[in-house]
């Protein structure tokens, strides 16, 4: 299948391996003339902020979930919990205006939305029990630059990855996201009214809707579709009695958090190491969103650029931890809603960051957004999340098959990724980084599909050609990383 596309033109310079067929540029996006790169593009302010705000909604629940539980863990006071949501919503906006905007070498210049990542709530807390909170932010800066510096070598692991295991890897990426969207879907996982009629009604009524826009509407009713119907959904939740913005009243105008304000951080060994490896998963996490927007979008995942946003990834954190922020990583979550719009210009996304930033200084804002039911976001997670696993199969419907080995890669990786997911409790016998490091899927699936392919294509076929030829051979990977 597609025998024309050039073996590991990814890993050559070539924007073939990532580019799928031309993709049709939404009438709302307006390039500049002297723009080639799709993400490039830019829109009107108003489209910026309408869109930008799509990719606050779509990842708000997530962001706040980390230092939400990490602060109930550890027995901080009310002022505390307030003050770890909003330092971590403005670190967010930061790390998200540094990977889409650039700092000189930093940021990937790419549509990636940072928030505080759950890879790293696991190694917090237990840093947090252990040694106390002024070691947690210590070790959470130190990971950050030591992922900083060691960035252009973490930026070669392009090389192992074919489309084979892109393809692998995205479709795990989207799976993986799907016990979110199902806990939404029914109203909260914790909520006492879980998969009660009327959550799954309004879950559902947001997926017909979202739907009906997205198929049979042009525009900007097609380009918003995500964010009409989160809005129509709190809407009539609101109506039914099913939420209310009673603590928009009470919630605060402006505040903000100052560097050290639970304490100055403290630096020991073991907790560094512990962030550390927590981080090198975020990194593992990173690049699979790389290739995942990047297939979306129709742009070239280079070497650099993904070196590029392991320092955003890196300087972020670090910066974060200053303020008691934790690990960053690109949300998954929001490659779903590039595939949804068809939007992939990084300065929506940039906005966006920006939207957080005010959601972090004025509190107010985010009690409006933490006002929308969570079977309504639900609903709309479960379309955009499904859009990143079509991006994975359509990325693997580039793969040869016949006479390889490239099937078993497949099955094997995808089916070692969503271990985690089906059977949450496998790994729990795992304590510390060890567990932590098993109980990411993506993480699984990702090494399982890069070994894979360098064990399972090494030999060629009778005929002497190379067995996974127009996937990119794991001998030419070999010989593209000597």
């Amino acid at each position: 299948m597609h025998d024309s596309v050039p073996p590991f033109a990814v890993l050559k310079g070539s924007a073939m391996a990532l580019s799928p067929p031309h993709t049709r540029r939404t009438r709302d996006v307006d390039a500049t003339d002297d723009t080639h790169d799709p993400v490039d593009e830019r829109v009107g302010v108003a489209r910026s902020v309408s869109l930008g705000f799509q990719h606050v909604l779509v990842m708000y629940a997530g962001v706040i979930a980390v230092p939400l539980i990490f602060a109930q863990t550890m027995g901080l006071t009310a002022s505390q919990t307030i003050t770890l949501l909003n330092i971590n919503l403005i670190v967010g906006g930061i790390g998200t205006l540094i990977q889409t905007l650039g700092l000189w070498k930093f940021g990937a210049r790419f549509p990636l939305v940072q928030g505080a990542s759950f890879i790293g709530l696991a190694p917090s807390l237990l840093i947090g029990q252990d040694y106390g909170l002024r070691y947690v932010f210590g070790s959470v800066i130190a990971a950050g630059l030591i992922v900083l510096v060691a960035a252009p070598l973490l930026g070669q692991v392009l090389r192992l990855f074919p489309p084979v295991v892109i393809g692998s890897v995205i479709t795990i990426v989207g799976l993986s996201l799907m016990p979110a969207a199902a806990g939404w879907f029914g109203g909260g996982a914790d909520s006492p009214d879980f998969g009660s009629a009327e959550n799954l009604a309004l879950g559902a009524g947001t997926v017909v809707l979202i739907v009906a826009l997205y198929a049979f509407t042009r525009g900007a009713w097609r380009n918003l579709s995500i964010l009409v119907a989160l809005v129509v959904g709190t809407v009539i939740a609101l109506s039914a009695g099913m939420t209310d913005f009673g603590d928009v009243g009470s919630a605060s105008w402006a505040g903000i958090s100052n560097p050290f304000e639970l304490g100055a951080p403290a630096f020991s060994p073991i907790p560094i190491l512990v962030m550390t490896l927590a981080m090198f998963v975020i990194v593992a996490e990173t690049t699979g969103n790389m290739l995942a927007i990047g297939r979306m979008a129709s742009t070239e995942v280079t070497p650099q650029r993904l070196a590029s946003a392991f320092r955003g990834d890196g300087l972020s954190t670090a910066i974060g931890g200053l303020f008691h922020g934790f690990p960053l990583n690109a949300f998954s979550q929001n490659s779903g809603l590039i595939a949804m719009t068809g939007v992939r210009s990084r300065f929506v996304v940039a906005t966006g960051g920006v939207l957080m930033i005010l959601m972090g200084l004025v509190p107010k804002l985010g009690a409006v957004v933490a006002a929308i039911p969570p079977s309504v976001l639900g609903g709309a997670a479960i379309v955009m999340f499904g859009m990143t696993t079509a991006a994975g199969i359509q990325e693997l419907a580039r793969v040869r098959y016949e006479g390889t080995n490239n099937s078993l890669v497949v099955a094997v990786a995808v089916s070692v990724g969503v271990l985690p997911m089906a059977a949450p409790t496998l790994f729990e016998k795992f304590d510390g980084t060890l567990g932590m490091v098993l109980s990411s899927g993506i993480l699984l699936g990702t090494v399982a599909a890069v070994v894979l392919n360098l064990v399972c294509n090494l030999r060629r076929t009778p005929a002497g050609r190379d067995a996974a030829s127009t996937s990119h051979s794991a001998t030419e990977d070999l010989e593209v990383v000597r």
